[in-house]
């Protein structure tokens, strides 16, 4: 069995929030890998001003190095659009892992818009990383609201394999201010180093051109 964590994204661009984010959790629950789920196209997120999958991808990969971090387009083999339908997929595709969901207390406060979202609280566990200005938020949303009643303490993380879904784990994280959107403000053609380039998916072994 090995323990992996799921965390799931637009990486437009990848950065070391994202990182540094993957690798505390890593630690905190005892992962042995975490995979980046480089989404094809997000339903709630417009198109406009995505970059390619390949170039995300292929940053995903750089931010990654001599990291026990597996970016991956395997969504766009699976053919899944929304996170609920990813998750019953892998389950099915690696009988062998253990996952646990990983996402940010900003997704934490929506969560109720993501396609049935109860769904995907029932078929893993979720470990939620504070994230500065939006805990208020996610404390007080619809979602957590019915969530509440499945959270776990934090110093259990660690055991969340023998949890039975649904199960929540709130970890506490150093503020990271580094986000995807400032630093497409600052570069917007981040991605034009990569457009060249063709890139196998380290989980697939597929070419993503």
């Amino acid at each position: 069995m090995r323990r992996i964590g799921l965390l799931g994204g637009s990486f437009n661009p990848a950065h070391g929030g994202h990182r540094a984010i993957s690798l505390f959790v890593a630690q905190a629950m005892g992962l042995d890998e975490v995979w980046w789920l480089v989404s094809p196209g997000n339903p709630l997120k417009p198109a406009k001003g995505m970059a390619a999958l390949s170039a995300r991808l292929a940053g995903a990969l750089r931010q990654a190095r001599r990291a026990p971090i597996r970016p991956t387009a395997i969504e766009r083999d699976l053919g899944t659009r929304y996170t609920v339908d990813t998750l019953r997929a892998l389950v099915r595709s690696y009988p062998r892992n253990r996952f646990v969901w990983i996402m940010g207390a900003d997704n934490l406060a929506q969560f109720d818009r993501w396609k049935d979202w109860r769904g995907i609280a029932r078929t893993m566990p979720i470990a939620v990383v504070a994230r500065p200005g939006y805990d208020g938020m996610a404390m007080g949303s619809v979602s957590m609201a019915w969530l509440r009643r499945f959270v776990r303490p934090a110093r259990q993380s660690s055991d969340w394999t023998e949890w039975r879904p649904p199960a929540l784990v709130l970890l506490r994280f150093r503020p990271d201010p580094r986000s995807a959107t400032l630093l497409r403000q600052v570069d917007p053609l981040w991605h034009r180093e990569y457009e060249a380039q063709q890139v196998r998916d380290p989980l697939t072994r597929r070419l993503i051109t």
